[in-house]
């Protein structure tokens, strides 16, 4: 990418798009546009055809999607697969007709089967039964990266994919309905503290495993990812994360420790606990030259002062 290269943020007011807003400002990038989805939804065929037409963009950064707990994953799944089925199939199109140089796509860590050998290599998608509590999210996303391979191959396009880890902070959502982990917790946490609440009561039992990574640091792996990986016959997919992980009963006490909250955590066994581990295989994008920098405790320090700075903000 030049510096006053067409770049377009889809999904710019989300926890990862604002972030490589941020990294590519930074960067110097200057001609960097965002559209408001109030006018371009991008579910919307028509709107997303005219936003190109409009912008004429070079280069796409493809965060928008719809997302949510596991909560929302099991009670909406229609929501999840059809939304994005949309969001990607009508900007794809459309990056292809308009004759975009590269498009980054979002994969996510829950494409890979459930019962994936460990670390995940991006060699076993689609090598074994998704994980059923955000089976239709994970098919809709395992079907956007069929969408960039199959238009490299038949129209030559160079649409790539980054599969982060669990992503957290600035700009996530604390609402209950929509969290991420990290942020869920921070939330819950904070609420069960500011009630005197004795307890906090969360789903599962703490077993399984994660792996997160720091907005600023996706973004960065993003940013890089555009300006140095291109689609091939062989790899269009390369994993982003830390390859460090945490059991949730351990960011929970984490968690727990930076708000400052001295109440007891409770464990509900009978919900769902999700895939049992999920750890990416980020050796290919370490051997490019690039790392995470920003360590969990830091992140999550970060994350609540971002919350606190949202909650005095609506005070």
């Amino acid at each position: 990418m030049r510096k006053d290269s067409r770049i377009y943020v889809a999904g710019h007011t989300g926890l990862l798009g604002s972030a490589i807003v941020k990294v590519l400002n930074r960067n110097e990038y200057n001609n960097v546009f965002t559209a408001d989805r109030n006018f371009f939804d991008l579910t919307d065929s028509e709107k997303v055809s005219r936003l190109f037409i409009l912008h004429k963009p070079e280069y796409v950064f493809l965060t928008a999607a719809k997302v949510g707990n596991i909560s929302e994953n099991i009670m909406h799944p229609v929501e999840f697969l059809e939304d994005n089925l949309l969001i990607q199939q009508n900007v794809m199109r459309m990056a292809y007709h308009a004759g975009v140089k590269k498009l980054l796509f979002f994969g996510s860590n829950c494409c890979y089967p459930r019962e994936c050998p460990q670390p995940m290599k991006e060699e076993y998608l689609m090598a074994g039964q998704l994980e059923p509590t955000n089976r239709a999210y994970a098919m809709a996303k395992l079907a956007g990266i069929e969408i960039c391979r199959s238009f490299n191959g038949q129209y030559g396009t160079n649409f790539i994919v980054a599969i982060p880890a669990s992503i957290y902070g600035e700009n996530d959502h604390f609402d209950l309905a929509r969290s991420h982990v990290i942020s869920g917790l921070i939330a819950k946490f904070y609420n069960a503290k500011m009630s005197g609440l004795k307890e906090v009561v969360l789903f599962g039992d703490g077993s399984p495993l994660r792996e997160f990574i720091y907005c600023d640091d996706a973004a960065e792996a993003s940013v890089f990812l555009m300006e140095n990986f291109d689609a091939n016959s062989d790899e269009i997919c390369l994993n982003a994360g830390t390859e460090i992980e945490y059991s949730i009963k351990e960011l929970a006490e984490m968690v727990k420790f930076v708000v400052e909250y001295k109440g007891d955590i409770e464990w509900d066994v009978s919900k769902p606990n999700g895939m049992p581990r999920k750890l990416l295989d980020s050796s290919r994008l370490k051997v490019m030259g690039w790392q995470a920098k920003v360590n969990i405790l830091e992140g999550v320090r970060r994350t609540y002062q971002f919350f606190l700075s949202v909650i005095n903000q609506k005070h």
